[in-house]
């Protein structure tokens, strides 16, 4: 018993000491006790910092690509060119920025598995751009904002099952109240028609390849960076973008300066800026998570369609903001439940 009682107090002094490292040898115990050393726990502090930087990111990021249905509408070419100069503008910047980058921090694509899986990333993002703006000759611009930002439950249903992610209640609660808000925000201009059938099944494709981009990226986040995700896949997404501009048989080249303009915001904004943020937050945060704080998008867009293009606002959408923003809150207070 006279040999029990050290080994208490080291055990005490162990969980006690968490602001200073502490030292305690005790020699009654015979020999020598274990030494307690209470440190900060640094892992736990990087990623608490690491997810606050990641959550700023990603709603600076959705503020970014909200930019981008104003910026469609002020382009002088058609909508498969429209993104294909977004992407071409772009590029050339994100290759100069990620050769910048230390080659110790920087992995790089080496094997045919990796570049398999940037063209697929590239891929559904060419499936998510091309369709949303098919979607948009087929249905009325409201049919297809409400159905595209569906993404969510798409993003929820893939990481549930493909990444592993364990869903909370609250989670739930969070997105159905965020996805509420979005149908106030557009309800009042929604019109289902039996003509308008096709175009709104394109929208709802639209959220499925934008759901199945993220979740990609996510996977991709675990070995590469942001920059590499972007540069390789933006290329796969350049390129096939420019073949269905052309098989469109659409506008390819601005007849103004403001046309050149307004391309070249598109592809610095909303993809160098708005998707590279996406992109780096998805490293840090969960995919079901980001999706649904990328509905505050529609929200800026309808903010800057006010400013821009001066159209106003009615009391139902800025009640449907409102209500996304509380979905996104309330989200984020889900807990953060190991994966599965």
């Amino acid at each position: 018993m006279r040999r029990e009682w050290p080994r208490r107090v080291v055990f005490a002094i162990q969980r006690f000491g968490m602001s200073q490292k502490v030292k305690f040898h005790s020699r009654l115990a015979g020999g020598f006790a274990p030494v307690a050393v209470a440190t900060y726990n640094r892992r736990a502090l990087n990623t608490t910092k690491a997810r606050r930087v990641a959550v700023a990111a990603i709603l600076a990021g959705a503020i970014g690509i909200g930019f981008a249905p104003v910026l469609v509408r002020l382009s002088e070419v058609g909508p498969s060119a429209t993104a294909f100069f977004r992407l071409l503008f772009a590029l050339p910047l994100l290759w100069i920025w990620m050769s910048m980058q230390p080659r110790s921090l920087e992995s790089r694509p080496s094997t045919a598995k990796d570049f398999l899986w940037l063209t697929v990333a590239g891929l559904f993002f060419t499936g998510d751009l091309a369709l949303w703006h098919w979607s948009l000759q087929f249905t009325s611009v409201a049919n297809s904002t409400l159905l595209t930002n569906f993404a969510p439950l798409f993003v929820t249903i893939g990481a549930c099952f493909f990444l592993r992610e364990r869903i909370t209640r609250t989670f739930v609660a969070g997105m159905g109240i965020a996805l509420a808000g979005a149908i106030l925000l557009v309800g009042g201009r929604i019109e289902f028609r039996s003509n308008h059938w096709w175009g709104d099944a394109l929208a709802v494709v639209t959220a499925a390849f934008y759901a199945g981009y993220l979740l990609t990226v996510k996977q991709l986040r675990v070995r590469f960076s942001s920059l590499t995700i972007m540069a390789w896949s933006g290329v796969v997404s350049c390129l096939t973008l420019f073949v269905v501009a052309a098989l469109s048989q659409e506008r390819l080249m601005p007849l103004t300066v403001r046309g050149w303009l307004a391309v070249a915001a598109l592809g610095v904004v909303s993809h160098l800026a708005g998707q590279t943020l996406i992109a780096f937050a998805l490293g840090h945060l969960r995919a079901s998570f980001s999706s649904v704080t990328l509905l505050l998008q529609p929200l800026m867009a309808a903010l800057l369609a006010w400013v821009v293009l001066d159209e106003r606002l009615t009391l139902w959408q800025w009640a449907g903001g409102l209500v996304i923003l509380s979905g996104i809150f309330v989200a984020s207070r889900a807990p953060t439940p190991a994966p599965r």
